[in-house]
């Protein structure tokens, strides 16, 4: 059986399953030259580049997002019971 190659593309979509190291990992998340989306240093698809301003923004975004979210659970409990009135007339 043929081996099957560790990095490319398919469907368009980037591969790479090389045993990842430390200075790959790094250097893979902050491309200066690259626009926001970089290919992934190990699995499959894009990830963000930390160098390019809009990567930044997207992160603030999602963390407001987030906080957010979970200030609404501590505002509403909603373990409480729920009263249901249906008017039959």
């Amino acid at each position: 059986m043929a081996d099957r190659p560790s990095t490319g593309t398919l469907f368009g979509v980037p591969y790479n399953f090389e045993r990842p190291s430390i200075g790959r990992m790094l250097s893979a998340y902050w491309k200066p030259g690259d626009g926001m989306l970089v290919e992934k240093p190990f699995g499959v698809g894009y990830t963000l580049n930390l160098a390019n301003w809009r990567s930044w923004l997207v992160l603030a975004v999602a963390g407001a997002l987030l906080w957010h979210e979970r200030q609404g659970d501590a505002a509403e409990p909603r373990d409480q019971p729920v009263e249901v009135v249906v008017d039959d007339d």
